[in-house]
């Protein structure tokens, strides 16, 4: 679109004032037309066609495309009656209703609704690889986007979201692409350490600190040097612990437990979590001091199950791992039936949780003469949904079995994630130890010393 065209279309905001703070924009995320930004006045057309508010170039973009209206309900889209469809996610709309922040597909055009006073975008990166992450999705190339600008940087990053999103593969590719990738990238895994150790485990100890502490030790931040120090779970940190982290990262300086010679610190911060820190901030449990310092760079990882077009071409690349791993892998296929399940289920345990199943069927698999992979126990089998229950067993009877299944696939989850730990596990789970163990006794799994 020229100048003439944006002045003639978008004079000012709704309200009179281009600067006006409830103002609405469209941002061009992909394409030949990408990091276009426009400020939608009440109705704004888009296509190929030079009559267009907003022209699009594509090949995929129809003459006229779509319209988008403003409602009191948010932002009306309408299809033109295009040729590629315009989409919301993965769905084909005729008409509906968007809210700020929302994106839509036009052809293969991606284009974002943003609400506020202009200000820098960091569009989703190009690729659909951040070091071994992989995401074709906008949710995911946004992510990308961001740690592309980031990884150069001395910035402190905090890395959000669920179990299993990927926070540990997003914080090495931050670390492989940053100028301290022939440095050490040292991990600490703070919710996996006993409490009275996690201070050691920073910032190492002189011989005779404490009872057992025989000889002197190394600590993380030591042993990075100039490098990088990823505390996995960090919201798990104890607060008595919380201060000392924070001197290290403020003053680049630390000391030994037992010791009083003070040492230097050039290493840096990338944190992850999967609790929601700034709650925890309210709660008394995390101190706000700490919560700014490590969220200098905040980046929220989205759950697989709201990025579904993600996992064909994750399940390609766990496939691709398998045969780099077991050259006889490649024999084995998966057909569309297995990954359109796959792309069905929601995930809880997310990526992991995905590679997982990949894993244990491959391995499965190669114990058989047939090439196809069967995909046993999956969460979404046939047979487990409503009208597959067994008319013979009693209300009573059926929740039971649900229940045992359940607890059986859960805590076996659970302590496969913590390699045994019943502490480590109980603690991610917020429930009690001597439960779990009770539990893990009663279906038959033991904890891995």
């Amino acid at each position: 679109m020229t100048q003439e065209q944006q002045t003639r279309a978008f004079p000012q905001g709704r309200n009179g004032s281009a600067s006006d703070p409830g103002e609405l924009a469209v941002v061009v995320m992909s394409g030949s037309s990408r990091g276009t930004r426009l400020v939608m006045g009440d109705k704004l057309t888009i296509g190929k066609s030079r009559d267009n508010d907003l022209v699009l170039t594509d090949d995929t973009v129809s003459r006229h495309h779509c319209e988008l209206e403003r409602t009191d309900d948010g932002v009306l889209v309408r299809d033109l009656g295009s040729t590629n469809h315009t989409k919301i996610e993965r769905s084909v709309v005729q008409e509906a209703t968007l809210a700020p922040g929302a994106t839509l597909s036009v052809g293969s055009v991606e284009i974002r609704l943003q609400s506020g006073p202009s200000h820098a975008t960091i569009l989703p990166s190009e690729s659909h690889h951040f070091g071994e992450a992989v995401g074709r999705s906008i949710a995911m190339r946004s992510v990308f986007g961001v740690l592309e600008r980031v990884a150069p940087t001395d910035g402190t990053v905090l890395l959000q979201g669920e179990t299993g999103t990927g926070k540990d593969v997003l914080a090495r590719g931050i670390h492989q692409y940053s100028t301290r990738n022939g440095q050490p990238f040292v991990v600490v895994d703070c919710g996996a350490i006993s409490y009275n150790l996690i201070e050691s485990e920073l910032f190492g100890h002189e011989r005779g600190a404490f009872t057992g502490a025989i000889s002197s030790r190394v600590g993380a931040f030591e042993a990075a040097g100039r490098g990088t120090i990823f505390l996995d779970e960090v919201g798990e940190l104890p607060l008595e612990v919380q201060p000392k982290l924070l001197r290290v990262i403020e003053s680049a300086e630390f000391r030994r437990v037992g010791g009083s010679r003070p040492m230097q610190s050039g290493a840096r911060v990338i944190a992850a979590t999967k609790r929601d820190l700034e709650r925890e901030v309210q709660r008394g449990k995390f101190r706000e001091d700490l919560f700014f310092r490590l969220a200098v760079v905040p980046v929220t990882v989205p759950p697989l199950r709201n990025r579904r077009e993600d996992i064909p071409g994750l399940i390609q690349h766990f496939m691709e791992l398998a045969k780099k791993r077991d050259p006889g892998a490649a024999a084995h296929t998966l057909d569309d039936a297995s990954v359109n399940a796959l792309c069905a289920h929601d995930w809880p345990g997310n990526v992991r949780e995905l590679r997982n199943v990949l894993d244990r069927s491959i391995y499965l698999a190669a114990t058989t003469t047939t090439a196809q992979i069967q995909l046993l126990d999956l969460p979404v089998a046939p047979g487990a949904g409503p009208g597959h229950f067994d008319p013979s067993r009693s209300y009573r009877e059926t929740r039971a079995s649900f229940e045992r299944d359940f607890e059986r696939r859960y805590v076996s989850w659970l302590l496969e994630r913590h390699n045994g730990n019943i502490s480590a596990s109980a603690r991610e789970a917020r429930m009690d130890r001597k439960y779990l163990y009770d539990l893990a006794r009663r279906h038959g799994l033991r904890e891995k010393n």
